[in-house]
């Protein structure tokens, strides 16, 4: 027989690695206004190759996913990163819409070098306002109005003449041209009388032929002189058309070359400038005074009275235009634009042709063209939350499409769709030169790297944020740089070293590491906020501001905590801290909600009786139990296989269940409590009741790291200190989490107090001798255990079972014999 040996049981966790504190004169400054401003962030040094990368890269398809959690300061940084690239950047192009006069519907779009447009529309509009005094001037002066005087007299005298010629012919030949309502008419004349009826028919007939030739002959030349008449006309127009370009020219000359020579030296201003020089000319009257009288036109506005101002085909349309910095000098260049669209639809994203109601229907023109964020960003870089443009209909299609294309293209959500059926604007489009920066998290990023073949083409770049880093001496000053930049930009207090200690180790708690440092800015800025609250009259945030921030943000987050606590306390939800019991141990999870999380005992109970080597999880039964949980739960068959039956069956069936649970379960970390709780059903032997336990399980036995330890062993304690501390309670938690703690100091306190104890296992075996009080026992050569270890009587009332499962085997196998015998006695005996 084996002897019992003496196993040493684990000691507990001394109090000193419970919570790894700051201490505040290891910092070297009195408050954070010494120190200088962090804008890089804290440890994101991957992140920050990416974005060099990207920002350096300036090709198409090298524009940038950034990923991380929500509130880590992604976007602060990225700002920062793109802020120190743009200073190598040229300066970018503006853009300007014209009217395309060829074709008014496809407006032309004009590139200028920076700081340019604003000046072309302004002196473009001065322009037009000269011409709207000049030209109307010009054409009411005396000069003009002789000679349009000259001419217009030069057409009446030659009609005059000719007509006078005419009457002289007709005289002649006695024949009369008589101007009558109804227009010329001929009538025959005797002494230069016109003859009546009665006196043209006393005539002889021979006279009456004569007089008949004679009228057919000047209607044959009246009809000629009303043939040339239009003709006179029309030449009199020309004259005077001619006479308008003159005095068109002679007022717009001038002007014109003035401002074309000034913008020689963009041919395609200086082209556009002619076209408009052309089309006054051609269109002088739209500049002249128009006759009273009430008018309907439809058309974009510009005059009272809702009649179109003719003129605005002229205007210039700035769509794009960067202006240098206000604190810049007088000779700064405009910086690259780093545009961030906080609601990127297609319209904001892309622009869009806006409409005017006018007399019941909608009129626009190039003038009503608005530019988008692709538009404004373009030359530098554009920053989008991902999931904004994923949720935004046709957004990311229509990116996507952009940056393929490396040209923007202005399309309605209707044309988009087909469904427009109405003529609009079709505007020249734009080319693109831009860097699109994302913003989203990790689980976005892979889902489209996934599903969508065109993202890893479009967004060759993944910058991916860290959310912990490090905590040691050199990031504990970083970091104190940091929390100094936050308060700044929250407009907060200076901290003091005690402060920012307290920061700092709330930070470790965040990180759920006291080796680390989490990096979500956006919760320690509002922790920063609240603290300069509290301090209230005072002129430097402390320690204890801090800690009265984080108490209350605990307050206001706990109220099902507390009811929680509440129900376990009151008995309600069965959680027992005292005495021992087989096959039940008490388990810990942890719930979140929003940002607070709490931890949560659970009684964990087994039965085992004679069976067929299963292990039954009653969560997963009755879908209560997720696939990580069910998982922890068949290793436990596999645990027992390998160390007590490697060469012989199971032959037990036993059932798992965490009692009171009306919820979902997942997760591995009970696994190793659900063990403890088979092994004592199966020992025989009582669980301390006083003891909690967490964490995973493998099938070598070995226990595992979980997550959320803090909070699991606040949870418990929480409890037992409600009941009354004993000194007898405390929480079994894997070796491999001791590095993690950052328990509250009333927990610290009472471990150093002897009141709460926490024991860190590596093992099934130490955890089992812990809760039993009996050592597991380690197997000799042989396989058998020490006699009176906690495994003996393990493997003990396995090799019951399988004893009382071979002796029921042994019978039901005599009884289907006996059974197949009197078959085969029945049959000789019949007939």
């Amino acid at each position: 027989m084996t002897e019992p040996a003496d196993t040493p049981f684990p000691q507990p966790i001394p109090p000193e690695l419970l919570y790894r504190a700051c201490r505040p004169d290891e910092l070297p400054f009195e408050t954070t206004a010494e120190l200088p401003p962090v804008e890089d962030g804290i440890g994101q040094k991957r992140a920050a190759s990416a974005l060099r990368l990207a920002l350096g890269m300036r090709h198409p398809g090298y524009n940038l996913f950034a990923l991380g959690e929500h509130g880590a300061g992604k976007y602060a940084f990225v700002r920062g990163a793109v802020e120190k690239a743009q200073a190598s950047w040229p300066a970018p192009s503006e853009w300007c819409y014209v009217n395309n006069f060829a074709e008014p519907h496809k407006p032309h779009a004009l590139r200028l070098p920076a700081g340019r447009a604003r000046p072309l529309r302004d002196h473009v509009e001065r322009l037009i306002e000269e011409l709207r005094l000049a030209l109307p001037a010009a054409f009411e002066s005396e000069e003009y109005r002789n000679r349009k005087t000259v001419i217009q007299e030069q057409f009446k005298e030659r009609q005059e003449q000719g007509f006078h010629a005419l009457q002289e012919r007709a005289k002649q030949r006695d024949v009369a041209i008589l101007r009558t309502p109804m227009g010329l008419a001929l009538a025959p004349l005797r002494d230069g009388e016109v003859l009546g009826p009665q006196e043209f028919e006393a005539l002889t007939a021979e006279e009456k032929q004569q007089r008949q030739q004679a009228s057919e002959q000047m209607q044959k030349e009246l009809g000629e002189f009303l043939h040339e008449a239009p003709g006179w006309e029309k030449e009199q127009r020309e004259l005077l058309r001619a006479l308008d370009r003159e005095i068109t020219l002679f007022v717009v000359g001038r002007p014109f070359d003035e401002l074309t020579a000034r913008w020689a030296e963009l041919p395609e201003v200086a082209a556009h400038l002619n076209t408009v020089r052309q089309d006054i000319i051609d269109n002088v009257d739209d500049f002249l005074p128009k006759e009273a009288g009430p008018q309907i036109v439809l058309g974009p506005p510009g005059r009272a009275g809702g009649e179109p101002d003719p003129l605005r085909r002229y205007r210039i349309n700035v769509l794009v235009a960067n202006t240098p910095p206000t604190d810049a000098g007088a000779d700064a260049r405009p910086a690259a634009p780093i545009i961030y669209e906080d609601h990127p639809t297609l319209p904001n994203l892309v622009g869009r042709v806006e409409h005017l109601a006018q007399f019941g229907t909608l009129v626009t023109d190039f003038t009503l063209i608005k530019a988008g964020a692709l538009h404004r960003a373009n030359g530098g870089c554009l920053i989008l939350d991902a999931r904004k443009v994923l949720t935004n209909p046709l957004a990311w299609e229509t990116l996507k499409r952009v940056l393929r294309s490396s040209c923007i293209r202005i399309e309605s959500p209707a044309e988009q769709l087909g469904w427009s059926a109405t003529t609009t604007l079709e505007p020249q489009p734009i080319p693109l030169d831009v860097t699109v920066v994302l913003l989203g998290e990790p689980i976005l990023y892979y889902l489209l790297n996934a599903h969508d073949p065109e993202f890893s083409e479009l967004f060759r770049v993944a910058a991916d944020f860290e959310t912990a880093v490090d905590r040691d001496a050199d990031a504990t000053r970083v970091f104190a740089g940091l929390i100094g930049t936050l308060a700044h930009r929250a407009g907060a207090k200076p901290l003091t070293r005690s402060g920012v200690a307290r920061v700092v180790e709330y930070a470790s708690r965040l990180a759920g590491d006291a080796l680390k440092l989490t990096t979500h800015t956006d919760t320690l800025e509002d922790l920063i906020r609240e603290a300069d609250f509290w301090a209230g009259e005072a002129t430097l945030i402390e320690d204890c501001h801090v800690e009265e921030a984080i108490a209350a943000r605990i307050f206001r987050s706990d109220r099902l905590r507390e009811r929680v606590q509440e129900q376990i306390t009151r008995g309600t939800v069965l959680i027992e801290t005292e005495g021992a019991r087989v096959g039940q141990v008490n388990g810990l999870s942890v719930l979140q909600l929003d940002r607070f999380a709490f931890g949560k005992p659970s009684r964990i109970s087994c039965q085992v009786r004679l069976g067929k080597g299963e292990v039954v999880d009653i969560e997963r039964e009755v879908a209560l139990g997720g696939p990580l949980h069910a998982k922890g739960v068949l290793i436990l068959s596999s645990y027992l296989a390998g160390r007590y039956a490697r060469e012989r069956p199971l032959s037990l069936s036993a059932s798992l269940v965490f009692e009171q649970s009306y919820g979902g379960i997942e997760g591995d970390s009970a696994s190793s409590a659900e063990l403890y709780a088979l092994l004592s059903a199966l020992a025989q032997i009582p669980i301390r009741q006083s003891l909690a336990v967490t964490g995973s399980v493998d099938q070598q036995g070995r226990v595992q790291a979980i997550g959320g330890v803090n909070e699991k062993i606040e949870g418990f304690f929480d409890i037992c200190r409600a009941r009354g501390l004993s000194g007898e309670q405390g929480v079994l938690i894997p070796r491999t989490n001791v590095s993690h703690l950052m328990l509250r100091k009333d927990v610290v306190e009472a471990c150093r107090d002897g009141r709460f104890c926490i024991f860190a296992v590596a093992s099934i075996d130490e955890g089992i001798a812990i809760l039993t009080g009996v050592p597991a026992g380690e197997a000799d050569a042989a396989g058998e255990f020490p006699i009176g270890s906690f495994n003996r009587a393990v493997a003990g009332r396995l090799g019951a079972f399988l004893r009382s499962a071979q002796k029921y085997a042994a019978v039901e196998k005599k009884s289907a014999r006996s059974r197949g015998k009197d078959k085969n006695g029945e049959g000789e005996r019949r007939p």
